[in-house]
């Protein structure tokens, strides 16, 4: 028997409200449940985001370089993710970091210096959508990259942090995981989204095709960090509400910013 969404005095003034009524009218067919869970979430995301703009002064004050990397399954929420995280921070001591497929130049290059060369200045924070990481999961799955190189990859990638940290810079690493079932909702919810139809690529064709392939491979590269590396913080992401919230604590957790700076 489904159980009833019983509504509390909080909820009736939140339903009440503009942002309430637009939580209501905004899908159909109207849910008073959601509607208040959406309410909640929008305010308990404007607190967070305030205190993103507290690290990010803090990082400015303190010439402090941060490093912020989100992996996980295709669709798990990344790209949102950061962009709640990011929508009310001074831009200019900021920079969203999705690279392209290597050029032929990059190719030939040390694995790594492509990212690199994306490294925050002194007062910046980056954040990667997708991050050296490609070469644990995405490259060996799809056939982008040898054996060899993968190898190569998982030998040097717990150095290649330690070397990061140590030289002052701080690194976050976020990994979000969703189910299979919930990422075959997100393509068809994708699919049928002309304006989301750019998001959907031949990578993306291929996912839930190859999931078991990308479980063994995501087991490896948490393993391969757990040996010597700088942990996951791991976040189920099937409800894209949660995930972002649990993102920005994580995020706020990991850094030991001035929380009582006046911004």
């Amino acid at each position: 028997m489904e159980k009833k969404f019983k509504l509390t005095e909080e909820d009736v003034e939140i339903l009440n409200s503009n942002k309430g009524l637009k939580a209501i009218l905004s899908k159909e067919p109207y849910n008073l449940e959601r509607a208040v869970r959406y309410v909640k979430y929008e305010k308990k995301l404007k607190k967070l985001q305030v205190e993103l703009i507290r690290l990010q002064t803090w990082a400015i004050n303190e010439n402090e370089r941060v490093i912020i990397i989100f992996e996980g399954r295709d669709a798990a929420g990344k790209g949102g993710a950061i962009r709640r995280a990011t929508e009310r921070m001074n831009p200019r001591h900021l920079r969203i970091i999705a690279l392209p497929k290597p050029t032929e130049d990059e190719q030939t290059q040390w694995y790594f210096q492509r990212y690199v060369n994306q490294f925050p200045k002194a007062g910046e924070i980056v954040f990667f959508d997708r991050s050296w990481y490609n070469r644990a999961v995405v490259e060996p799955v799809n056939g982008f990259c040898t054996p060899e190189e993968y190898e190569t990859f998982m030998r040097q990638v717990n150095e290649f942090e330690r070397m990061i940290t140590e030289s002052g810079i701080r690194l976050v690493k976020i990994y979000m995981s969703i189910s299979k079932r919930e990422q075959a909702k997100r393509f068809e919810d994708i699919k049928n989204d002309p304006l989301k139809h750019w998001k959907m690529t031949s990578v993306d064709e291929r996912a839930q095709e190859l999931w078991d392939t990308y479980t063994a491979y995501k087991a490896k590269m948490f393993e391969n960090t757990a040996l010597s590396g700088l942990p996951w913080k791991v976040i189920r992401a099937n409800k894209k509400t949660f995930a972002r919230v649990a993102a920005i604590n994580h995020i706020l957790k990991s850094i030991p910013y001035d929380k009582k700076l006046e911004i």
